[in-house]
């Protein structure tokens, strides 16, 4: 018997499957305010902005200055990331086996590009943090402790309202062993909602000290030390991605269906002064 394939509905379900799975890429932490049409990887999206508005003082009586003019700006978000996955199911086993064998095939390619994705958006807000908003160093890490791990989160906080991040929404992701200090500090798990001791969806653990905490393997690190604890709000980044073609075949020479895909996907930092970072070791 034949696979019965849906491209289209294939597609959706993957994409869902993704979304769900994102920790660095989610609503939360990126906006998608750009994603627009995509086709192909190597597409362009042009980002402008506006400059400052001068503020000047009026006295009365007396003339105003002539009118500004605004300066502009343009950023481009690239598309030039593409991923793939492709692989085949024998019919042999897909009779055998009483499981959905290629439903099961699709999630774990939907967990696979999660993976890439996520350490793809979090190197590219690691590299855009300005000095300015970090505490620590590569060369002196802070050494969080249990006794300490919620005053980093607090110093974090304050980086970001000193760059007059909004106070609604912010983020800061966690490597499992930060979570951990934090769960043995009650300022953390008293944080005043029964969310600061359990595990929610993409990634959330809780909420405290204006944050709402996140956890993710994909914290970026050097050989297990140096991680880069990102905190921000989702002004700072926009992502955008899309699953461009997903195709079912008959291999040649083999008895089975083979499915393959492909994800393309591209993030920008467009304002940097919304991220802050603490580089820190285990304790």
């Amino acid at each position: 018997m034949s696979l019965t394939f849906i491209p289209t509905v294939w597609a959706g379900r993957l994409l869902t499957a993704l979304e769900k799975s994102l920790v660095y890429g989610q609503v939360n932490v990126c906006n998608r305010d750009y994603e627009g049409e995509i086709r192909e990887a190597g597409n362009t999206v042009k980002i402008g902005s506006v400059g400052e508005v001068t503020i000047d003082d009026y006295t009365k009586d007396m003339d105003i200055a002539d009118p500004e003019t605004l300066t502009d700006a343009e950023q481009s978000l690239t598309i030039d990331q593409a991923k793939y996955f492709n692989f085949y199911v024998d019919s042999i086993d897909r009779a055998q086996q009483n499981v959905n064998v290629l439903d099961t095939a699709m999630r774990h390619s939907a967990w696979g590009l999660r993976e890439k994705a996520d350490a793809y958006i979090a190197a590219l807000m690691d590299a855009a943090v300005p000095g300015g908003n970090k505490i620590g160093t590569v060369g002196t890490p802070e050494v969080p402790t249990k006794d300490d791990a919620y005053e980093y989160l607090v110093d974090l906080g304050v980086l970001l309202d000193e760059s007059n991040t909004p106070l609604e929404g912010r983020f800061v992701i966690v490597p499992a062993w930060f979570h951990g200090l934090l769960l043995k500090d009650e300022r953390f798990v008293q944080a005043g909602t029964l969310r600061s001791d359990r595990a929610l969806a993409n990634g959330a653990v809780g909420e405290a000290a204006g944050f709402s905490i996140l956890k993710s393997n994909n914290v970026p690190n050097t050989t297990a030390e140096k991680y880069k604890i990102i905190a921000g709000h989702s002004i700072a980044t926009t992502y955008v991605e899309q699953i461009v073609d997903l195709q079912t075949y008959k291999p040649e020479k083999r008895f089975g269906d083979g499915v393959k895909g492909l994800h393309v996907y591209g993030a920008k930092v467009v304002r940097p002064t919304a991220l802050a970072c603490l580089i820190a070791n285990k304790s």
